[in-house]
């Protein structure tokens, strides 16, 4: 059986059955087992998409690696009057990658019939690939992914490169935070106190486009953090094993031994003590949570 064959084999009902639903408190992400593919991918069995309850109003979703290697996060946040999706992952097609099955499941099943609202981190292919998935859902609005559709929805610049929105009793601040990508993007979320951070800073190669932005955003994201006092940050993929300093080689389809998917505030500031370090020059620096990676 072809590796196409079989993993759009595999039902709706296991991609709903990944459920890990946590009633009344929030889930471990620190120790959270997440899809990491398979050796041979022809007999993968994971569920095309992951689905983690972090709380009653908080999704956490993976992609299947063996559908696509990047398995890049996606999350659902989910207020009194508006719902909110944050990428929508790395495949366009809805048999081996039913994102909106998936998003409807879940807030129908809550009970959940409000406006849905669908943005991204950044305008890389492996975070808007299922946009098309949602653009005839009704009561959405797909934010789009050049940087003035970006700036006029969110009401940013880069001299006030912070705004909010509003969910119903819920608000999730946005932060244009340039450097991996001119579009780029991070949310703090006020009722879990997570920074979702994009690939700006994630357990992984953070891939540096523009230097002196990318130093400017860290030092943002820094602030925000002390101010709230945030423990925990959120990024959109693993590519560190749980060894210091070892990463996974790109397109790789198996991650046995990753890397938890938080970061924390000490690998923020150090992250930011080294581009200090590093000045003006551009260079590839090793540390045990992250790889500095300019392109």
């Amino acid at each position: 059986m072809s590796r196409l064959l079989f993993l759009l084999g595999i039902s709706f009902f296991s991609v709903a059955s990944s459920w890990d639903v946590q009633k009344g408190k929030e889930a471990d992400l620190i120790n959270q087992h997440w899809i990491h593919g398979s050796l041979n991918c022809k007999t993968n069995q994971d569920p095309l998409i992951q689905v983690v309850s972090y709380n009653a109003d908080t999704w956490i979703l993976r992609q299947n690696k063996c559908i696509h290697y990047e398995a890049p996060f996606i999350f659902l946040f989910v207020g009194k009057e508006q719902s909110f999706l944050v990428d929508t992952g790395a495949t366009t097609d809805e048999k081996l990658f039913p994102l909106r099955k998936v998003v409807d499941s879940i807030l129908l099943a809550n009970g959940v019939r409000r406006k849905l609202i669908v943005a991204h981190t950044h305008s890389h292919g492996d975070h808007v690939a299922a946009d098309r998935q949602f653009k005839d859902r009704p009561d959405t609005e797909v934010v789009g992914s050049s940087w003035e559709e970006i700036r006029k929805y969110f009401s940013l610049s880069q001299p006030a490169p912070m705004s909010s929105m509003e969910l119903g009793n819920r608000s999730i601040t946005v932060l244009s935070i340039p450097g991996h990508d001119p579009t780029s993007l991070a949310f703090y979320d006020s009722q879990t106190n997570l920074f979702f951070t994009g690939d700006t800073f994630y357990p992984g190669r953070l891939y540096v486009r523009d230097w002196p932005a990318f130093k400017r955003s860290i030092k943002l994201i820094l602030h925000v953090a002390q101010e709230k006092a945030v423990r925990q940050f959120i990024g959109n993929h693993i590519e560190m094993t749980n060894k210091n300093g070892i990463d996974y080689p790109v397109g790789s389809t198996f991650q046995p031994c990753e890397h938890a998917l938080p970061m924390t505030l000490r690998e923020l500031k150090e992250l930011d003590r080294a581009l200090d370090r590093l000045g003006d020059l551009p260079k590839r620096d090793v540390h045990d949570d992250f790889i500095i990676y300019p392109t």
